[in-house]
């Protein structure tokens, strides 16, 4: 069995006396979801949550370590997946997307992020997360 372990967060603003979340989607499945990758080296989750975001979308955040929520899933036969999430307040809020991995990049109201995410999983921490969001 081979087990991966991916960081990310969902990345909030406020917006017109509104939250909105930064969302995601992917070249090659086509879903929506949260920026995240593969933790490198001898990383911390924050640490890889924190390029992550960066890495795929421009944007540099401010990471709170007191949301954490995990996700496991077996993206293929005899891997299983470990994604850690946080929360995190974007610094600017203009994006670019890393084009090999990222087809569209879209701040959505957080109450409406539902029905643009393609998972389960995703919409449960998206309903953690606006509990949490100040």
């Amino acid at each position: 069995m081979v087990n991966e372990k991916s960081c990310g967060a969902i990345v909030y603003r406020k917006y017109h006396g509104n939250t909105e979340i930064l969302l995601i989607r992917h070249v090659n499945s086509g879903h929506w979801s949260f920026p995240k990758g593969h933790v490198e080296g001898n990383e911390t989750e924050i640490e890889t949550a924190h390029r992550e975001v960066l890495e795929e979308t421009g944007i540099d955040v401010i990471i709170d370590p007191t949301f954490r929520e995990t996700v496991t899933f077996s993206p293929r036969k005899d891997t299983v997946k470990l994604v850690v999430y946080f929360i995190a307040r974007a610094k600017n809020t203009d994006y670019i997307p890393q084009e090999e991995e990222i087809a569209d990049i879209r701040w959505v109201e957080i109450t409406r992020a539902a029905s643009v995410l393609a998972y389960d999983n995703d919409k449960l921490i998206v309903s953690r997360a606006k509990n949490y969001i100040p």
